[in-house]
């Protein structure tokens, strides 16, 4: 093994370390001026990692989380610290240096595949999830619990608003705040990580006229789903079933279509209406980008990925807001590098789709590789796949079929919310079929 010295030697995270180098924990400290003024036990950049470790071992305490950390350094003399001076070095440590972490992890994986990439747009999509912190008055101070039926949930909640790259699921920007803060004051924020050269797709919540003239002022391309009975003039009728239309004195495109899916239980037929800054139907058809908008489903599956894969759905650790910052921008920082390892794996196969990564393989690999203190130093000669892209290489998902289930809880937590045995709970192999409406003039 091959580690840093001294007091610093359980500051790593595995093969992940190549991706957070020292160079860049310790930049960020300077910058945020959270270095240590002296060499301590537990010194700044040992609790950087210890903080990202815990992300990885979401289902642990802190003391645990640092026996992953030190179990492979065998023959050391390491620090044993409490409770207590784990969690005095996090207070010391403070919520800046993560978030400075984290802005430089985020953007758009650099990668060669085509698939991220849809006639020279880079996909890009945003949206919005709630996270559940601990339940403590100071906590409750900042971030309240959401009404229910039978009064408030049991533990009050965030909001976090990410925008991500759809072909990697790499994470572009992202925002939370308490829930009474909307997703589209959050979309606003995030409007600042949006280039010409993007086209961001997002659901009809996000069809304010206010908020489209905001996006649209980046000159990055919008496709976004809207209610199918919002009138919008009808200026000039294309060729492909489009028409050309305003939406807050902005011009766009509107597209009708009919989507049914058809499986052996029958066939469901639904109304959709996009509107888009593409104006052009010879160079991006209707058809065409009712098709792509299926991508919008990607950072459903990124937050199933962060919620359900690192968090097992647990409650974040921390107490105080200011841990509650310092846990999400850990969490965020090790998801975005767990995908920059695995994007570096599908790269190294030409026309290896990014989808065929395995998120829950690349997760359990790096877990293993803080156990065992291994890949934490890279040698002369970079090996970009290392044991994580190995493992996904070798454990790839099968090409996406297209299916459907419907959204029902399989088992409940409850048995009062079960809804009977007659409930079709099975998933369906599909085949669907699109087609343009162009309205009446």
């Amino acid at each position: 093994m091959t580690v840093a010295a001294g007091v610093f030697a359980p500051g790593h995270l595995g093969e992940l370390t190549r991706l957070v180098p020292f160079e860049m924990v310790d930049d960020v400290l300077a910058s945020t001026r959270r270095a240590q003024a002296r060499v301590r036990l537990l010194p700044a950049r040992v609790v950087m990692y210890l903080l990202l470790a815990g992300c990885l071992f979401a289902e642990l305490g802190y003391q645990q989380v640092w026996s992953k950390l030190t179990s492979g350094l065998s023959g050391l003399p390491l620090a044993s610290p409490t409770g207590s001076a784990l969690r005095q070095a996090r207070q010391r440590l403070g919520p800046q240096p993560l978030q400075a972490l984290f802005d430089l992890l985020r953007g758009p994986a650099v990668t060669n595949a085509a698939h991220v990439r849809w006639q020279g747009l880079l996909l890009a999509v945003i949206d919005g999830t709630f996270l559940t912190v601990a339940d403590s008055p100071a906590n409750t101070s900042r971030y309240a619990k959401q009404r229910c039926n039978n009064g408030s949930s049991g533990y009050p909640q965030l909001r976090l608003s990410a925008l991500l790259s759809c072909g990697t699921r790499s994470v572009i920007d992202a925002v939370f705040d308490p829930v009474s803060v909307g997703e589209l004051d959050q979309a606003r924020h995030l409007a600042r990580s949006l280039r010409p050269g993007m086209l961001l797709l997002a659901d009809r919540n996000y069809a304010a006229a206010s908020l489209i003239t905001t996006l649209a002022a980046t000159r990055a391309d919008l496709l976004i789903r809207c209610k199918n009975g919002r009138k919008l003039p009808i200026l000039r009728h294309h060729r492909d079933g489009s028409f050309a239309s305003t939406i807050g004195g902005l011009p766009i495109r509107v597209i009708d279509a009919q989507i049914s899916i058809t499986t052996t239980a029958g066939t469901h037929t639904g109304g959709y209406r996009l509107i888009t800054t593409l104006l052009d139907p010879a160079t991006h058809t209707a058809a065409d980008l009712v098709k792509l908008y299926h991508q919008r489903w990607e950072i459903e599956t990124a937050y199933l990925e962060l919620k359900s894969s690192i968090l097992s759905g647990r409650v974040l650790r921390a107490r105080t807001p200011d841990g509650v910052q310092q846990e999400v921008y850990a969490l965020l920082s090790v998801y975005q590098v767990l995908r920059t390892a695995m994007v570096d794996a599908t790269d190294s196969q030409p026309g290896l789709n990014p989808d065929r990564a395995s998120f829950t393989t690349a997760l359990n690999t790096a877990r293993d590789q803080v156990v065992h203190a291994a890949g934490i130093i890279a040698g002369t000669v970079i090996d970009l796949v290392g044991v994580i892209g190995t493992h996904v290489l070798a454990h790839l998902l099968p090409e996406r079929r297209i299916r459907v289930k419907s959204r029902m809880i399989k088992r409940s937590n409850s048995k009062y919310q079960a809804r009977g045995p007659n409930i079709d709970r099975r998933s369906y192999q599909a085949t669907a079929s699109i087609d343009v409406i162009s309205p009446d003039p």
